[in-house]
């Protein structure tokens, strides 16, 4: 046998896999090949959407299923043993895996990324690749896992059967957790973008420390009742009857299955706690709030729980002195795991005080990249008078009679303190053209507003500007806002990616958290966003992708300048601590901090408070003093400036448009028309040179859609690259015609050659010499396909006939 001449893949299947029998590895349950860990990252041109390539390792092997220990990576025979080691200690770092081997056939080269050998690298023999049992142990002693610990690290994941392989990041923090847990840590904080899984993250955590007997009685804590709902008839399913909800509420819910179930409830109708069950899923707000009476979890002892979950725990349970944290202090021995997209890090409150540092962290970043989460497109509009400001005439009266104070209003003013219904109605009309333009006005679209109020009469506006859709279903436009039931009531159809409506929804906060929105495809910004906090979470609404509705991306429209955020550093770094306590100060912030501004409908604080302080930190509103707005009627607004931005294939964010972009690539690939003309003219296949350009993600229908002319590719790129006047493939098949260059041929080899003149005029056919064109209509009536290239005196008359045409086709470059 030639080892030189065997493929990669002759040389895993008569080489590799043969040595990791002979060393122990079971080949159904360890040895995994060709494993595809990333998406590949969603890239966004224009109306263009293209995939990136996914990451593959060519073996991971497992100490059991979703345990990793070892990453191979293998290269035919002609590269050196070693070759591929630095391809796979990438991919290691990535999958959290602490062994890498390389080879080709020959024997391994294998690297040990914990530090405890002698020697970081070494070259082993074919028959000499360490078994499971060895790899093991080291990986034990890298952990520090005693006996105990290993049970619990070993206990299985919930298999559902189904056979899907969970996402590498979403086993590399389960096993860190359960593994920091095993090892008595009894605060842990998974840091994971909007759309990652936190939540299925967090079952396979649960499940596997209860069903090893480390953690016997559990609890749950989010804000949202439509995030434990849809939790406890989805992700924590497999619990049954060993779960129920701390409400007094009965409820039927559906399944993603489409079945339904009745949720199992811990509460009586007099609040009495049955102790009964293992899992308890709850709200913050239901089980505790400001008076003795509300505070529900006192009735459970301190050391009742074992475990408490608390998601989106960037919110209250971060402030020392939280509501929420009473919870969490009241059940302090307890090991507590905080799960958040978005860490909360201010001067006053951080959730790595409480916590700790992140045990892992999979950022927004990371998961575009990896193409598990959608990428976005932003358009930055500006509304003349947000830019310019506004300020009111001497002695102009507002709509109730009244003198408007004199003074500039801007951005931050409008639609709190003063409301110019001519911009919410231009805006309105904006967002309506956007979707009229985009030719679905069906996408799921959020509108963010400054408060209920300006929520309201968002709707309104929305309703006006679709009127023709709301008279079909009036649930087309809704707001859904803390005090509006009706609204509330909709929230599960409008995150239903089976349900149509409502379609355009209208909030101020509810929606700007923890609800799983799948198909939103617009998200709206009509008010600003201090927080980067909020900010985050605002974008996470749009971030999962629903490959069955073809959702790859989102849009964002930004009428007040949020979007700065973009050019933090830290809009997608890492969490950040700020408040850095000295020698013998306290760990926790100072009790007389100011309070963070937490701003949520879901504890429901005094209308406007709430909205007050997240915009305007610092500054309260004096108790009971209710702000008055001012409404001006007659004052226009226009549109300045419109911008559209997306984040290029390294997550950078640019400005640039569809033809900008296309014309700079091209002018990369040809340096000049002449070039362009002779690369084109002297390639046989037309059709290859477009392939070559799709291959780099330069496909041209986008930028024909976008310039709305039936152009043949030939004229898009001297048009687009080189600002040559355009010819349509009509004008070039009839100046073809004009010149009658078939007439040297017989009746059927014109009749042949007229067919595939209209074949390019009509399809815009560029492979015309290919023989396969002469099977399908009209040819086929014509005559047999032997027949038909009989008529050019075979095969070769036949190309060089079309050939000759091509070049007519081409003459005119101008």
């Amino acid at each position: 046998m030639n080892k030189l001449g065997l493929s990669e893949r002759d040389i895993c299947t008569k080489f590799i896999t043969p040595a990791l029998r002979s060393a122990g590895w079971d080949e159904m349950l360890q040895i995994r090949e060709e494993v595809s860990f990333t998406k590949g990252r969603i890239i966004v041109r224009g109306k263009l959407v293209s995939r990136g390539r996914a990451k593959r390792a060519d073996y991971i092997l497992y100490y059991k299923p979703n345990i990793p220990l070892a990453l191979i990576e293998a290269k035919d025979n002609t590269h050196s043993v070693g070759d591929g080691m630095q391809q796979g200690l990438d991919y290691a770092a990535t999958l959290d895996i602490p062994f890498v081997f390389s080879s080709n056939g020959d024997g391994f080269v294998f690297h040990d990324r914990t530090g405890l050998s002698a020697r970081v690298e070494s070259s082993l023999g074919l028959d000499a690749f360490p078994p499971p049992a060895d790899l093991w142990a080291r990986y034990r002693a890298w952990k520090g896992l005693d006996a105990e610990a290993e049970r619990i690290v070993l206990q299985d994941y919930y298999d559902d059967g189904s056979g899907e392989a969970k996402r590498y990041y979403q086993v590399t923090a389960i096993n860190r957790s359960i593994e920091a847990i095993a090892k008595g840590a009894n605060r842990v904080l998974l840091v994971m973008a909007t759309g990652s899984g936190k939540t299925r993250t967090a079952f396979q955590i649960i499940w596997r420390l209860w069903k090893v007997g480390r953690k016997k009685r559990i609890l749950f804590l989010a804000d949202r009742n439509v995030l434990i709902d849809q939790t406890m008839v989805n992700d924590f399913r497999p619990f049954g009857a060993a779960m129920a909800k701390l409400s007094t509420n009965s409820k039927t819910i559906e399944r993603q299955d489409g079945t339904t179930v009745d949720l199992t409830l811990a509460l009586d109708k007099k609040r009495r706690i049955d102790t009964a069950f293992e899992i308890y899923l709850g709200l913050y707000q239901a089980i505790t709030g400001p008076e003795d009476r509300q505070k529900l979890y006192r009735e459970f002892s301190p050391g009742f729980f074992d475990l408490i979950v608390v998601d989106e725990c960037h919110r209250g349970s971060a402030a020392a002195d939280s509501a929420w944290r009473e919870i969490l202090d009241h059940f302090s021995g307890a090991t507590q795991i905080g799960l958040t997209a978005t860490p909360k890090e201010t001067e006053y409150v951080s959730n790595t005080d409480y916590f700790g540092e992140p045990i892992f962290t999979y950022s927004l970043k990371q998961g575009i990249s990896d193409g598990f989460l959608a990428p976005y497109k932003v358009i930055k509009v500006h509304i003349d008078r947000d830019v310019e400001g506004y300020r009111p005439e001497l002695g102009q009266l507002d709509r109730d009679g009244n003198e408007i104070e004199d003074r500039i209003y801007n951005t931050t003013d409008f639609d709190r303190n003063i409301v110019l219904d001519d911009r919410t109605v231009l805006t309105a009309k904006t967002v309506t053209k956007f979707l009229k333009e985009s030719g679905d006005r069906y996408q799921k679209t959020i509108v963010f507003c400054v408060d209920e109020e300006h929520a309201a009469r968002m709707r309104q506006a929305l309703v006006n500007e679709n009127a023709d859709l709301v008279a079909e279903n009036q649930r087309y436009v809704m707001r859904i806002t803390g005090s509006d039931k009706e609204g509330q009531d909709q929230l599960g159809n409008f995150i239903d990616p089976e349900s149509r409506y409502p379609v355009l929804v209208t909030t101020s906060r509810l929606l700007s958290t923890g609800v799983d929105a799948q198909t939103c495809r617009l998200i709206v910004l009509d008010r600003a966003v201090g927080s980067m906090t909020e900010f985050k979470q605002i974008v996470g609404r749009g971030t999962r992708v629903h490959e069955d509705t073809k959702k790859f991306y989102f849009t964002l429209i930004d009428f007040r300048g949020a979007t700065a955020h973009f050019a933090d550093p830290d809009f997608d770094g890492d969490p950040v601590q700020i408040y850095e306590p000295g020698k013998d100060e306290p760990i926790m912030p100072p009790d007389d901090a100011p309070p963070a501004a937490e701003g949520d409908d879901a504890i429901p604080p005094t209308l406007g408070e709430d909205e007050t302080i997240v915009d305007h930190p610092g500054l309260p509103l004096p108790p009971g003093a209710p702000i008055r707005k001012i409404y001006v009627d007659g004052v226009g607004a226009r549109i300045l400036a419109e911008r559209v931005e997306y984040l290029d294939e390294n997550g950078k964010l640019v400005t640039e448009s569809l033809r900008d972009f296309t014309k700079a690539a091209l002018k990369k690939r040809f340096a000049s028309l002449d070039d362009f003309l002779k690369r084109w003219k002297s390639g046989e296949r037309k059709q290859a040179i477009i392939e070559e350009l799709e291959a780099e993600g330069l496909a041209l229908d986008a930028i024909a859609d976008e310039l709305g002319k039936n152009l043949d590719p030939f004229d898009l790129i001297c048009h687009v690259a080189f600002d040559k006047k355009p010819l349509t493939r009509r004008e070039r098949s009839e100046n073809v015609k004009k010149r009658d260059v078939f007439t040297k041929y017989g009746p059927q080899a014109r009749a042949v050659l007229d067919a595939l003149l209209e074949k390019y005029r009509d399809d815009g056919v560029l492979n015309l010499d290919d023989t396969n064109v002469l099977k399908v209509t009209p040819f086929t009536t014509m005559g047999s396909v032997v027949q038909l290239i009989s008529a050019f005196g075979g095969k070769a008359g036949f190309e060089k006939a079309v050939q000759e045409m091509q070049d007519a086709l081409y003459q005119e470059t101008a």
